[in-house]
């Protein structure tokens, strides 16, 4: 009987805890740095995409794709490490959501900032 009741309450304590809503942990940090990442890839790599041959700012030619397409893997690779170490599923606190997130929006400035430097090297 003790025995049963032990190994009860080793189940019981073996079960992950889901976050607060207000609770920072790492993963979610992770996470949205890395989307915050992709997404600045995106308009950067968005900008550098309609505005190839002006020489100024940073969201045109070279310069733009260059950075959308590092800020872009960056964001992937920031995700890529939150979706990996998360031990529970989206809704836990872990940041996978967020992960999942941070992938797509990664991926969507790499492809940016991949047109960008394509379009960047047939007009020079």
């Amino acid at each position: 009987m003790y025995l049963r009741h032990l190994l009860a309450e080793a189940h019981v304590a073996a079960q992950p805890i889901a976050a607060s809503v207000t609770t920072m942990s790492a993963g979610r940090l992770g996470a949205s740095i890395g989307g915050l990442l992709g997404l600045a890839g995106v308009i950067v790599g968005g900008l550098a995409l309609a505005r190839p041959a002006s020489r100024l700012g940073i969201g045109n030619g070279r310069l733009g794709a260059a950075v959308a397409l590092v800020a872009g893997l960056v964001g992937m690779t920031l995700g890529g490490v939150v979706v990996a170490t998360s031990d529970s599923g989206i809704g836990t606190g872990n940041g996978r959501g967020g992960a999942y997130v941070a992938l797509v929006v990664g991926l969507v400035a790499v492809v940016l900032g991949g047109l960008a430097l394509r379009r960047s090297r047939r007009t020079v």
